[in-house]
């Protein structure tokens, strides 16, 4: 955590933009537009230098209007306002260009949607971050993780663990830590089982329980803050197990700085977004 810590606060003077990373986010749906503005801005804040949002074209002018530093890609979408098969092409082009995906926040499970889901997990070729309906999405095919091309942090709760175990939220919840290992050896891939105490396993099964967070962080959208802090961990540079340490730890010491501000009960995602700067600074 210590080198970590040192590699996203130690900057050079003579740098530019593209010294710390690019991190596409595929994100959003009618409805749900705010997923994919947390996403988008927590990458931002916690320092990545450049931010793409692939968004349905539907939803363009909003997202405009409210993100001011990240860049906005409009793709193909159904007539219910989700990304088509069609947006295919256009995302992936824009991960061409990234050191980091984040995927999933806001997408909704619609059938176009999970084919295009499936298909890109196999197809790009730099490490992917995968959350909430993107993690929904492969429950009857999760096998598919085993074919991406670069390394993957799946970052889900129990209730979208225990779809990719076929087991309730109950089971995942009586043995987190044996589980999130058993799931990482099986599908090579570093697990990220949100909650109390979240758990961290890589690839090898080594693990990470994090202490920070609060029960206050127990609202909506909260998981789409982390989903960035982790992908923009890993455009900047760091290792993908480092980069989701990191981001836990963070993004819980965020919580905790802004529950000292506003109490539990009315703390909200955008508080936890808000006090990521001053939680970096802390470190």
């Amino acid at each position: 955590m210590k080198d970590s810590h040192k590699a996203i606060s130690e900057r050079k003077e003579d740098t530019h933009k593209g010294n710390y990373g690019r991190v596409v986010v595929v994100a959003g749906s009618t409805g749900m537009s705010g997923a994919a503005y947390l996403c988008a801005q927590a990458a931002l804040v916690s320092g990545c230098g450049l931010v793409n949002l692939a968004i349905p074209k539907s939803l363009n002018n909003c997202m405009e209007v409210k993100l001011t530093e990240v860049i906005t890609n409009p793709q193909e979408e159904t007539k219910e306002g989700t990304f088509s098969a069609k947006a295919y092409t256009g995302i992936y082009e824009l991960t061409q260009q990234a050191t980091a995906v984040a995927i999933g926040c806001g997408i909704t499970i619609h059938p176009q949607v999970k084919n295009l889901i499936k298909k890109l997990i196999r197809e790009i070729n730099v490490p992917l971050v995968i959350d909430a309906d993107a993690l929904n999405s492969i429950a009857d095919e999760v096998s598919i993780l085993k074919e991406a091309k670069n390394d993957i942090v799946i970052t889900p709760h129990p209730g979208e663990m225990g779809r990719l175990c076929n087991l309730d939220s109950k089971a995942v919840q009586a043995d987190r830590i044996k589980l999130a290992k058993k799931f990482s050896l099986k599908y090579n891939v570093i697990t990220v089982l949100k909650g109390y105490q979240t758990v961290i396993v890589d690839k090898n099964g080594n693990q990470y329980i994090n202490t920070t967070g609060n029960s206050g962080m127990a609202s909506a959208g909260v998981g789409d803050v982390l989903t960035g802090m982790i992908a923009s961990f890993i455009a900047q540079g760091l290792e993908t197990y480092g980069a989701a340490k990191l981001g836990v730890y963070l993004h819980g010491l965020s919580g905790d700085l802004a529950a000292a501000k506003r109490g539990q009960v009315s703390l909200i995602a955008t508080n936890v977004l808000e006090c990521i700067p001053e939680a970096i600074q802390k470190i």
